[in-house]
């Protein structure tokens, strides 16, 4: 199995509900970094898993949503805590809308600091 993986860095604002999480539950930011992996068992003809630099530019292009942003206020969260697991899946999603990716693996890892992450993946 093939695997590829890029790496950003963004921060972003939110704050959580329906609990009582302390100091999470005032605005406060994180410095995200997402990991996209790509999985596949083969190569296209020119020995690629996937290009490199067009998956850059979706996950980039998907970034510039969320980035110096409060998550609380985006679409993509209505009706959510925005809770790193949720990210991770929306995340996805919007990769997986943005790339043509029949019979590979994407997985987003999604840390909020060196420390805590999660992820989402599946096969497209």
């Amino acid at each position: 199995m093939y695997q590829l993986a890029i790496t950003r860095d963004f921060i972003a604002r939110h704050y959580l509900i329906g609990g009582d999480w302390g100091s999470e539950n005032t605005e406060h930011s994180h410095h995200y970094r997402a990991e996209v992996m790509v999985e596949g068992d083969s190569l296209d003809a020119h020995g690629y898993l996937i290009d490199i630099v067009a998956l850059e530019a979706a996950l980039l292009a998907i970034i510039e949503k969320y980035a110096d942003r409060v998550l609380n206020d985006q679409p993509s969260f209505a009706g959510l805590n925005p809770s790193l697991e949720h990210f991770s899946r929306i995340l996805w999603e919007d990769l997986r809308g943005s790339l043509d990716l029949p019979g590979r693996r994407l997985t987003v890892r999604l840390w909020e600091n060196d420390r805590d992450w999660a992820s989402h993946g599946g096969w497209l």
